[in-house]
């Protein structure tokens, strides 16, 4: 008796329990992007709001499971990159692209600062060709503003692969504070709001 009363709670639970929860929640967007040393990337995009989670890796690349040693040397092709999971009920891509604009300085080719080298390359993976349209019409939009001397160099490309990066890299200045770091919030960002 015990064991039919049991299985009876156990479908009844299982049918008003909303199927959501297993579901994968239908808000969630992700967008891959590199815009120089991922360390401080990560961690400013990881505080802005609608932000899920954050991964840093390797993408767009020609070899298979990279690493920071083979990607340093420049020969594989990989930018060092941040997977973003953002919920598109709370921001939007094109928040997080100009916000991703005004980190670093998109006019750069294959470098940042010191970080030269096309795994610095300033770059957008786009998952769809939503993704893609939204990434290239903000760009022409911030051209037109005027903003930099100079066109914008971001490359805009299909996502083929991502590999995260090791372990010690992910939050790298979380657990650093005050490591190296070439990013930060330029006042021509304030131009974006423009838009």
């Amino acid at each position: 008796m015990k064991n039919k009363i049991f299985f009876l709670n156990l479908i009844i639970f299982f049918f008003l329990m909303p199927l959501s929860i297993f579901a994968k929640n239908s808000n969630q967007e992700t967008i891959i992007i590199a815009g120089g040393c991922f360390w401080g990337v990560e961690e400013l995009m990881s505080n802005f709001e609608g932000v899920v989670s954050t991964e840093v890796g390797y993408t767009g690349g020609d070899t298979d499971q990279p690493t920071y040693e083979t990607v340093s040397t420049g020969l594989t092709n990989h930018a060092e990159s941040v997977k973003i999971i953002f919920d598109s009920k709370k921001t939007t891509l094109e928040k997080i692209l100009k916000f991703f604009f005004a980190i670093h300085d998109p006019t750069q080719i294959n470098r940042q600062q010191n970080d030269i080298g096309t795994q610095y390359r300033s770059a957008i993976f786009y998952q769809n060709n939503e993704q893609k349209i939204i990434a290239l019409d903000l760009i022409n939009k911030i051209n037109n503003l005027k903003v930099f001397d100079q066109k914008i160099a971001t490359e805009v490309i299909e996502f083929k692969n991502f590999y995260p990066a090791e372990k010690y890299h992910q939050n790298y200045l979380q657990k650093n504070p005050g490591g190296y770091n070439c990013h930060y919030y330029r006042d021509y960002g304030k131009k974006f709001h423009e838009l």
